[in-house]
């Protein structure tokens, strides 16, 4: 269920591994907003993200034009605006 201010093309570059990857994802699935995956694992997909935010980094976040990286706690309050949400703990 996504929620009514998230952008329908939410999408999250990740890493298995990554612990921000993994907050940031845990962090959507609680408030409900859906989003798409897409797996640095694959060399095609590395290349897509390289080519979308010019950087190398985990997690990336795109949101319509807005595109954010970095680690979740910078990321956060930056989705907490886009999103429309107050920030909780």
């Amino acid at each position: 269920m996504a929620s009514p201010a998230a952008p329908a093309d939410l999408l999250v570059y990740s890493t298995p591994t990554c612990p921000d990857c993994r907050a940031l994802k845990a962090w959507l699935h609680e408030r409900g907003i859906a989003f798409t995956e897409r797996v640095l694992t694959a060399l095609d997909v590395v290349a897509e993200a390289k080519a979308r935010t010019g950087v190398r980094v985990a997690p990336i976040t795109i949101a319509g034009d807005v595109v954010l990286y970095g680690t979740f706690a910078t990321q956060r309050p930056q989705l907490e605006v886009l999103l429309g949400l107050g920030r909780t703990a």
